[in-house]
């Protein structure tokens, strides 16, 4: 794939800040299409599907990031000289082509494609059909980017439309190159990815994240950072699923009801094991084990008690998706303890989940939330779009 300088990078995407506001009104148009269409019940998938000046005004804020930011590529990672003479340097290159599957969100066409472009990569970008004229739009206001700057636009960014049967005949047997594939979604999105891709799968989105009250934790501080965990937004891949309440903590049984009445106002449908059921009535029993496994994105949470640390950190382990866990503690060695063992993308102490965000975490526009151990774990930003590759430099050394 041809390099292109930094220069006519960045030039593409002011062109496409401007465009993305100069066509405000069209964009909104069309998604009212995709959301006049949306026939389900799951607000979760709604909320991700809607596009308003707001989200408008995320995606040219996303693209002028990505436009400010270093290039990526061809960046020095290391050099030496060996005895022989070679010259040995290791830089960073572009993976080549980059498919992207996701589910509903139309600002993914944005931001996904800003940092596969600006880090040289071809970007397949597979949406959902819910939000089907969103995307054709957007695909739109790249191409009239790409075509201003003297660009193929077909070589650089493509929108594929295609049902579930084409795009698993499309994985097992590409047409094309595939370098990496990103699914963006549930469960069931991720496992049909990795069922029928060729080729590199880099997991992500997946959420079901737990935080643990420890003993010695601040129960107010506590409270505020459980709601804004499970509140803020549903529909986020960093959203809480799972609260773990140290047995020990003073006052067990009365701050339990007290987080179950804080919850309850907020509508929050509570889960309990047979442990808790006396103090928790109004919440349902969990009948199955895979509960503990799920991802919620949803106003639901599963309450339960911890015996202690290590209790926490085993069943944290055992259920989460691996994207983030938090512990609220006072105790720093109980902090590091969980920090260290638990196996998470992003682990905290006194804090909200909500946090594990590129933009919250000063990576920026991100292409997604990686929770494979491979390559990167966390916020994929621009300058984990990148692999490397080795430039030996010789005068005639043949090796003996």
């Amino acid at each position: 794939m041809k390099l292109l300088s930094e220069d006519i990078k960045n030039k593409v995407l002011q062109s496409m800040e401007r465009i993305l506001d100069e066509e405000r009104s069209s964009i909104v148009e069309a998604n009212k299409k995709d959301l006049d269409a949306f026939d389900s019940d799951d607000q979760a998938m709604y909320d991700r599907l809607v596009v308003n000046q707001a989200k408008i005004d995320g995606m040219i804020q996303a693209v002028k990031e990505v436009r400010e930011q270093q290039d990526p590529v061809g960046k020095l990672k290391s050099s030496r000289e060996l005895d022989n003479g070679l010259r040995i340097e290791n830089r960073t290159a572009p993976f080549g082509t980059i498919m992207i599957i996701y589910e509903s969100r139309p600002d993914v066409t944005i931001e996904a494609a800003v940092l596969a472009f600006k880090a040289n990569n071809k970007i397949l970008l597979k949406g959902g059909k819910e939000a089907r004229f969103s995307n054709e739009k957007l695909e739109e206001c790249w191409h009239k980017a790409l075509k201003e700057n003297g660009l193929d636009p077909e070589s650089w960014i493509r929108l594929l439309q295609m049902n579930r049967q084409e795009t698993q005949e499309f994985l097992k047997n590409p047409p094309e190159k595939l370098d990496l594939i990103v699914p963006r979604g549930g469960e069931r999105l991720i496992r049909f990815v990795k069922d029928n891709a060729e080729c590199a799968v880099l997991v992500s989105g997946r959420g079901n994240n737990f935080l643990y009250v420890h003993r010695e934790g601040d129960w107010d501080r506590a409270l505020d950072i459980i709601v804004n965990a499970k509140t803020d937004k549903i529909s986020a891949c960093n959203a809480l699923d799972k609260i773990l309440i140290d047995k020990q903590i003073p006052g067990f049984e009365d701050k339990v009801k007290q987080l179950a009445e804080v919850l309850g106002e907020r509508n929050v449908e509570l889960l309990t094991d047979q442990d808790l059921k006396s103090l928790l009535p109004q919440a349902h029993v969990i009948e199955d084990e895979s509960v503990w496994y799920e991802e919620f994105l949803a106003l639901k949470a599963v309450i339960a008690a911890a015996e202690n640390v290590d209790d926490a950190i085993g069943r944290i382990n055992t259920y989460s998706g691996g994207h983030s866990a938090s512990v609220i503690t006072r105790d720093e060695e109980v902090a590091r303890t969980f920090m260290e063992q638990v196996d998470s993308a992003a682990v905290y102490q006194n804090a909200s989940t909500r946090f594990t965000d590129g933009g919250q975490m000063g990576v920026g526009a991100e292409l997604a939330i990686s929770t494979d151990k491979l390559h990167h774990r966390g916020p994929l930003g621009l300058e984990q779009l990148v692999t490397n590759k080795y430039y030996v430099y010789g005068n005639g050394q043949v090796r003996v």
